[in-house]
């Protein structure tokens, strides 16, 4: 029966759909477009939608393309900020090898009396027991061993050996360094040697009759054999009271800043 029934209802709708088809098919043309017209009030917002979303997509397709862009800028900036650290670093090393060229311009002027040779310190050699530097001239330059060593502010020692290309200096403030010295005022000769501690000396040999001054200037007195006479080594910084007036001594505070020394000149004089 429910066979019979499902037969009888499927022919029932296909003559259904034959009788619309015919019915359809003769209708006039101004009836067919209001058909057309309530189809296309269906088939529209589906065509807006899909061309809403194509936009959308586009849309990301530029951003995409935008990004690229922004990344391909940002890393051309990168590079060219690179160029100007390296340029402000040449720079830099330029003003500093300009200003040494200056310092030592000033030292030639200020020893004009002396031949000299400029050279700048490569290496400290600072210990509990010396005050050693080591400077980038040596005997291919024409250092030899005991020739002085002086800097803009005043004495600062002797070379103590040489290689082709480098030099030992030992520094006034070495305890094994001893300079026959003369004191402005008086022109009486005291003897002063490194102590170790930070640019000072310890005068001794004071004659009893030396008048003494904080802040009185001494200079090399050329004996000695060593340093030529009348280069700056520092002022009196404190006068030691003694039992023994013999014994008289006083700290002398070198010129040079020994921590911060960079350039030297080398006297050649023979």
């Amino acid at each position: 029966m429910n066979r019979k029934k499902s037969g009888i209802v499927g022919i029932t709708i296909t003559i259904i759909l034959l009788i619309i088809l015919v019915f359809v098919s003769n209708l006039k043309l101004n009836k067919f477009s209001y058909i057309e017209n309530a189809f296309s009030n269906i088939i529209m917002p589906i065509q807006s939608g899909i061309t809403f979303l194509k936009n959308k997509i586009s849309g990301n397709e530029q951003f995409f393309a935008t990004m690229d862009s922004l990344k391909k800028e940002n890393e051309e900036l990168r590079q060219k900020n690179t160029k100007l650290e390296e340029s402000l670093r040449q720079l830099e090393v330029i003003q500093s090898e300009n200003s040494t060229l200056k310092e030592y311009l000033n030292l030639t002027e200020q020893y004009n009396s002396y031949q000299t040779i400029p050279a700048y310190v490569i290496n400290k050699d600072i210990s509990n027991y010396s005050r050693i530097f080591v400077i980038n001239i040596g005997s291919d330059n024409g250092v030899k061993e005991n020739m002085t060593v002086i800097a803009a502010e005043g004495l600062v020692g002797h070379v103590l050996s040489v290689t082709n290309d480098t030099a030992k200096v030992q520094t006034l403030i070495d305890t094994s360094n001893v300079v026959s010295s003369t004191l402005e005022n008086s022109k009486d000769n005291v003897i002063c040697r490194g102590t170790l501690e930070k640019n000072e000396l310890k005068a001794t040999y004071v004659s009893t009759d030396t008048v003494l001054t904080e802040g009185e200037k001494l200079y090399t007195s050329g004996m000695g054999g060593i340093y030529p006479k009348g280069i700056y080594i520092g002022a009196i910084k404190k006068i030691n009271d003694t039992k023994n007036i013999t014994d008289r001594n006083f700290i002398v505070e070198a010129a040079v800043d020994f921590d911060n020394l960079e350039t030297v000149l080398v006297i050649t004089n023979e």
